[in-house]
């Protein structure tokens, strides 16, 4: 019983890693204002660069930069879009996933069922021999215990920063915040870059080290889900943790059912499991509709024109 609960708990932070880094980069880039549907693309395109630049040079820190800086990257289209061209949102961002989605695989072909670096489990000294603790949370990859710093990081920059204070001003007055001397376009613009920057590193997590490996569509939905996260732990970064740890769960589960009970339900059904669930509960958050239409940026989506 406690070996089923310990291999459940640390499959369902190895599932969740990449969709907590990519539900917190995106409250990075909403907290600004800017709706950000693209998530998905940039975390297939971070995916492919690490893959490419680990298979081509071996590196594992090249390889993590380059799959992390490919995502943000990518994130300066829709930050041109709109930003400087104050393009509808909900459409930039959506093409923003179709062109990562086509771009990753395109390029991505020839690198089907090559090999490259592997991000592999960093056991903590003393720390991972704690009895169920340490072997759960303390014998992860790198990627894991990087985002349980960013995360903590994430939200006191935010909310106990005066950065974090101008962030969440332009995202709830735009105007306002420019008439107090906010430089409005370059604040959204820089905070769409490092969302970008997170989902690039959440897409690199996932061909460096959750299944090591590139193949087309990779992120199976899993920046959709983060855009949901988003909701669900209303815009609130230590929120996302346990989010991201109940979808990670649910993936969880998924995998021990597949292992004890592959004869009492279809596979279909077990894999379809965490997409179904989650949404469910975005629903139950959703149907208060107060709560979440005031923990949401007030200009979120909104383009902003400055007033001659």
């Amino acid at each position: 019983m406690i070996e089923d609960l310990i291999f459940i708990t640390q499959i369902s932070i190895k599932s969740s890693v990449a969709v907590l880094l990519a539900t917190v980069g995106g409250i990075i880039t909403e907290r600004s204002g800017v709706l950000n549907l693209g998530i998905e693309g940039m975390m297939l395109v971070g995916a492919l660069a690490g893959f490419a630049a680990g298979h081509f040079t071996q590196s594992p820190m090249i390889a993590v930069a380059a799959g992390t800086l490919a995502g943000g990257l990518l994130s300066l289209v829709h930050a041109f879009f709109t930003i400087a061209l104050r393009s509808n949102q909900v459409l930039s961002g959506l093409a923003l996933t179709i062109l990562g989605t086509g771009l990753a695989n395109f390029l991505g072909r020839p690198l089907i069922g090559q090999t490259g670096v592997r991000i592999r489990q960093l056991p903590i000294p003393l720390l991972s021999d704690i009895p169920v603790i340490g072997e759960v949370f303390f014998n992860q990859s790198p990627f894991a215990y990087a985002a349980y710093l960013l995360v903590p990081l994430v939200w006191f920059a935010l909310f106990r920063t005066r950065t974090g204070l101008v962030l969440r001003a332009v995202g709830e007055d735009a105007r306002s915040a420019d008439a107090a001397g906010v430089n409005v376009e370059l604040t959204r613009a820089l905070s769409v870059f490092v969302g970008g920057l997170f989902a690039g590193l959440a897409g690199t997590y996932l061909s460096l080290s959750y299944t090591p490996g590139w193949k087309e569509t990779m992120t199976g939905g899993q920046g959709w889900i983060a855009i949901a996260m988003i909701i669900f732990c209303t815009w609130n970064p230590l929120l996302a943790f346990f989010g991201a740890l109940l979808f990670g769960g649910l993936t969880a589960l998924q995998f021990f059912f597949q292992a004890t009970s592959m004869d009492l339900i279809p596979s279909y059904i077990l894999k379809m499991l965490p997409y179904l669930l989650t949404i469910g509960v975005l629903v139950l958050v959703s149907a208060s509709s107060r709560h979440r239409k005031s923990a949401s940026p007030a200009d979120l989506g909104v383009p902003f024109y400055r007033e001659l």
